[in-house]
């Protein structure tokens, strides 16, 4: 009997998906078909059932065969409450692994652990992100993985390693397998990262040599992906210590050490989120800088027209009066004194402008 802490395993449903929707789940209007499998650790070692029966997981459950649930999509929700309660999961877990999207969790609490998180992959376009919630339950003897998206096979490389092995399930508890599930997911999000970082370098890069607007919204697109990927992690930091600290009896020796290394993990993950975050700081601002120099430029290059072409405006001004007594009026070669005047200022006040450094592109770009 599973004794609960008052609104320890309540939904926690958040008000919006973190991100969009896969593809899979696009098409089947966000609730893919209902599939499971399973696998069976027996004494021979892993056996992979796929579709298997009610009634095989219940008598496989009442006769103590450890198992390892698998279920993907949310399609057929009746099947889904018929299976675990056949299974004799407590009914009170079914609303944080059904109702999506739920805030990431890690609660243990006596004879069961419930671990809710996202899995997060990058759309067609690595500015956007998509999401699917991952439920994940340990009870004595029995693992379940409850996926929101339908797309290829659970957990791919662990389930080849397990079905590659031999022997009972004495090295290869549960618990440890929770572990590597939990992690699986956790270290998809390094690649994104990095990937992330590379886009960055690329835009910080750009915004210098060939700064547009552009840029400053994908500088934008990124930092909201970023703060998505804290939202998610920043409530692990604090559970996974606390439950480390509760010393859950489910838990053995080789996954609690586990658990302390994905402590280190969530932290390492959030703090590179706050470094890449930092790094789109800087492209706004040396977005600002470049489009403040190239300001700077055009207002310079205006100044030196404007400061050549003074005296010439105030000597043609000069001439162009209607005063009726102006010598130089009469002059046989006025005008083309006049002109070569206005030559020799314009040269020497653009020769003086040059000593002066005033034609030096102050963008960076010459």
């Amino acid at each position: 009997m599973v004794r609960l802490t008052p609104g320890a395993l309540n939904s926690q449903r958040l008000e919006q998906r973190p991100a969009g929707l896969p593809t899979h789940l696009y098409v089947h209007g966000g609730l893919g078909p209902t599939r499971a499998d399973a696998v069976l650790f027996l004494e021979s070692g892993p056996v992979r059932t796929p579709t298997p029966a009610i009634e095989q997981l219940a008598s496989l459950r009442q006769t103590g065969t450890p198992l390892w649930l698998r279920l993907q999509g949310l399609g057929d929700r009746r099947y889904i409450q018929q299976l675990l309660d056949r299974l004799e999961v407590p009914a009170v877990l079914l609303a944080p692994l059904l109702e999506v999207p739920q805030r990431p969790q890690v609660n243990g609490l006596e004879d069961v652990l419930l671990v809710v998180l996202h899995r997060l992959s990058f759309a067609k376009d690595p500015a956007h992100l998509v999401s699917e919630q991952v439920g994940l339950v340990l009870l004595p003897g029995l693992l379940i993985t409850l996926e929101e998206g339908c797309g290829g096979d659970p957990f791919p490389d662990l389930t080849e390693w397990l079905l590659s092995k031999s022997g009972s399930i004495a090295d290869r508890d549960l618990d440890d397998i929770l572990h590597f599930v939990i992690d699986d997911l956790l270290d998809d999000l390094f690649p994104m990262l990095e990937a992330m970082s590379q886009r960055l370098d690329a835009l910080e890069e750009s915004s210098l040599r060939n700064p547009r607007p552009l840029i400053l919204r994908r500088s934008y697109e990124f930092r909201s992906n970023l703060r998505i990927i804290r939202t998610l992690i920043w409530p692990l930091r604090h559970q996974i210590r606390l439950l480390l600290r509760q010393r859950q009896r489910l838990l053995g020796t080789e996954a609690l050490e586990g658990f302390r290394d994905m402590a280190e993990l969530v932290d390492q993950l959030f703090e590179a989120c706050g470094s890449l975050r930092g790094q789109c700081d800087a492209i706004t601002q040396s977005y600002a800088a470049s489009v403040g120099n190239r300001m700077n430029q055009v207002m310079k290059t205006l100044t030196i027209l404007t400061s050549i072409f003074a005296p010439l405006t105030f000597i043609v001004g000069v001439y162009g009066m209607n005063f009726e007594f102006m010598p130089e009026l009469k002059w046989r070669h006025g005008y083309v004194f006049v002109m070569l005047l206005m030559l020799l200022i314009a040269t020497v006040q653009g020769w003086w402008l040059w000593r002066r450094g005033w034609f030096q592109d102050w963008t960076g770009q010459g």
